[in-house]
């Protein structure tokens, strides 16, 4: 067997740290700069062949410098993993004690137990490319969202820090109308008086921000909408858009986050992946201990689908009959079963993203109208049926 140069890389902006081995051999340390991963490659490269080690692998924890260091190494024919941080052995010890060099070596044993020992990787999805860039719209759209409702609070504390009570028409919850902030203008103006100085300087300036908010989350909808017209998505997106309380933005988040649906073999895959599956606290006599969700994986999605539960619980009797059983009709249970909802429907969404039968029936009613034939009713509510 030809011998295999083991790396863990600890990534940061400004640094790569590195702990590099061949076999059982002590490790040697080397450091590059965040930006010099070309000579990083040309020097591993030149280790390897030193060493007649040819095989390279190289293992680095999931961060917010993304991918791109992965499709590098890739593109240089160096075999890497994207480890996830939250499955790799941080001990109490460990983290009273963390330092580059340390968090290196960690990584090194991890890569060294997967070549020499067989044992599996706790690696993470690398999404492709276009995946990536279509992520990055949508992403900005969920945080330009939560920026400006961040914006409304901020208006709300500051009339009531000033006393200023909002009409009975004033708009209460999602995008506020014109005449709502028309109203709050007028309050900026000080033509009221209802304000002093320095309280109409910062709500005109929290209004303007509102304004902008507003203006660039509407473009950021049209480019959603355009990215779920598109072929890569449309299929997917029309399916998922039959289901009581998923819009345009959710089947977005849900079909960008997770790329590629195939890849789950079953539902509680899936649901582990989304971190709504209990965590299970199981030793000894104790064989029937759960807790709460794990709350692993995207906190986008989760997000998403908490929104789109309680859209589903006003607008479906179906759901609304299943929140209130399982909330029992106490208050203490409401958590417990917006979450089950939550897990229910985003497996119902990928189950419905996948479903051949969804399609054929999408397909028949698209036949009808080329042919200038009424949507069979039976098609429709079929299709409705097989969503939900």
């Amino acid at each position: 067997m030809s011998k295999v140069t083991m790396i863990g890389c600890d990534v940061h902006d400004a640094s790569l740290v590195l702990k590099v081995a061949v076999g059982q051999e002590a490790a040697v340390k080397k450091t590059f700069g965040g930006s010099e991963v070309g000579e990083m490659i040309q020097w591993l490269q030149e280790f390897a062949q030193r060493h007649e080690a040819p095989r390279i692998v190289l293992v680095y924890e999931a961060s917010s410098r993304g991918f791109g260091l992965y499709d590098q190494l890739r593109d240089a024919g160096i075999e890497c993993h994207v480890l996830a941080p939250t499955h790799l052995p941080h001990t109490a010890h460990r983290r009273k004690n963390k330092t580059d060099d340390k968090d290196a070596d960690m990584l090194l044993d991890e890569v060294r137990a997967y070549v020499l020992a067989g044992r599996k990787l706790p690696d993470v999805w690398v999404p492709d490319l276009r995946t990536r860039d279509d992520r990055e719209a949508v992403r900005m759209r969920l945080q330009f969202g939560e920026q400006r409702t961040a914006v409304k609070n901020q208006i709300r504390q500051l009339a009531k820090r000033n006393s200023l009570a909002f009409p009975v028409w004033f708009t209460k919850s999602g995008e506020w109308s014109r005449r709502s902030l028309q109203w709050l203008r007028e309050m900026a103006g000080g033509t009221s008086g209802c304000l002093a100085e320095g309280a109409r300087a910062a709500l005109l300036s929290l209004i303007d921000l509102y304004a902008a908010l507003s203006c660039e989350l509407k473009e950021l909808d049209r480019a959603i909408l355009k990215l779920a017209r598109s072929p890569r998505y449309a299929q997917s997106f029309r399916k998922l858009k039959l289901m009581p309380g998923v819009g345009t933005l959710t089947a977005m988040v849900f079909l960008t986050e997770l790329g590629e649906l195939a890849r789950f073999a079953n539902r509680r895959q899936l649901a582990a992946y989304l971190g709504l599956a209990p965590a299970a606290y199981e030793s000894g006599t104790h064989d029937d201990r759960k807790g709460h969700i794990t709350r692993q994986g995207s906190a986008r999605v989760r997000h998403v689908l908490c929104q789109a539960a309680w859209a589903a619980v006003r607008c479906c009797p179906e759901s609304k009959a299943a929140y209130e059983k399982i909330r029992r009709g106490t208050s203490q249970r409401t958590k417990i079963a917006i979450v089950a909802l939550m897990r229910k429907l985003a497996i119902a969404m990928w189950h419905t993203a996948l479903s051949p039968e969804v399609t054929t029936l999408l397909d028949e009613i698209d036949r009808g109208k080329d042919s200038g034939e009424a949507p069979a009713e039976n098609a429709t509510g079929g299709a409705a049926a097989l969503a939900g």
